[in-house]
């Protein structure tokens, strides 16, 4: 198996929140920048999408909108509707992480299903942050035979909800945007430096699936090298010439997004995480942590500690 196919097998989405919704026009909802994915499914319009790298977009009856990096954006029935109407809608939880959401009034009903993902597997950060802001899944249909029958079965549930239909939508919805991943990754430019080129290297790509594959082991430039199966300072030399950085330094920031998705993870304490991650106490990991992400890891396990599971979460 090549190296991106075996980071990819790994490719999981964990759903933290969905909300099929409601909408009678005018309404216009604002989405914050957050770390996750996001995605919006239109069942029925009108719904426009507003992102700052592309503007106003009209999204039209089955057409699906995924927000990788989960950048700031706002949906509306239409361009000239402002405000944020969400306090005026009506949230109703129907399961542990899916909600519904209803906007009252007389003018047209917008049918949507949205979420908010997070991946279960770190390796892919680095694709994710190479992805577009947005991919729309009527552009990437073409290049997959399932895309297009995924959204006419989700467009189905979401019109004709029967019992169970918000779980079939998440389900569907995880499936989908992990084809539409895997579509943009097989359809992408091959280059010579970067990620996605060092994933394809036969040498730097078996480095690079075995250090997202057990980060907390003990590698050693040497040891990343006998993987590699070239000698120290060549494989040193290929790795930053490809990645732009040092393998140490690039394990280092692969730990700290590990720790940053640990803490304040199932009770999870600082020490437990520097354990996970291969550091020998848990004030060098203090150290490495806050030197590379300029917060110290116990404020970022209380912030995640904190945070609400549920907050419809579009």
């Amino acid at each position: 198996m090549d190296a991106l196919s075996e980071v990819l097998q790994d490719f999981r989405l964990s759903g933290v929140n969905y909300g099929r919704c409601e909408l009678r026009h005018p309404w216009s909802i604002t989405f914050p920048p957050q770390p996750l994915l996001r995605f919006h499914f239109v069942s029925q319009g009108p719904c426009w999408i507003h992102t700052e790298p592309q503007g106003w977009q009209e999204l039209n009856d089955g057409d699906l909108v995924l927000l990788p990096q989960g950048i700031e954006h706002r949906l509306a029935s239409a361009p000239d509707v402002e405000g944020d109407c969400l306090k005026s809608c009506h949230i109703t939880r129907v399961g542990s992480n899916v909600c519904e959401v209803v906007r009252e009034g007389t003018g047209a009903t917008s049918t949507l299903f949205c979420g908010s993902m997070a991946l279960g597997a770190h390796a892919l950060n680095p694709l994710i942050a190479l992805m577009p802001p947005i991919i729309r899944g009527c552009d990437v249909a073409g290049n997959d035979p399932v895309v297009a029958p995924l959204l006419a079965a989700m467009s189905a549930e979401a019109t004709h909800p029967q019992m169970g239909s918000a779980t079939v939508l998440s389900r569907m919805a995880d499936l989908l945007t992990a084809r539409l991943i895997r579509c943009w990754v097989n359809c992408s430019g091959v280059s010579t430096t970067g990620w996605l080129a060092a994933i394809r290297d036969p040498q730097i790509g078996r480095v690079l699936a075995a250090m997202h594959r057990d980060p907390g082991r003990n590698w050693t430039v040497e040891s990343l090298a006998g993987v590699a199966g070239q000698s120290r300072s060549i494989f040193a030399e290929r790795f930053s010439a490809i990645l732009g950085e040092g393998a140490a330094h690039y394990l280092a920031r692969l730990r700290m997004q590990l720790a940053r998705e640990l803490l304040g993870q199932n009770g999870l304490s600082v020490a437990e995480v520097a354990s996970r991650l291969g550091y020998e106490s848990e004030a060098s990991f203090a150290r490495a942590f806050k030197r590379i992400t300029s917060v110290s890891p116990g404020v970022v396990r209380r912030t995640n500690s904190g945070r609400m599971d549920m907050e419809f979460g579009l």
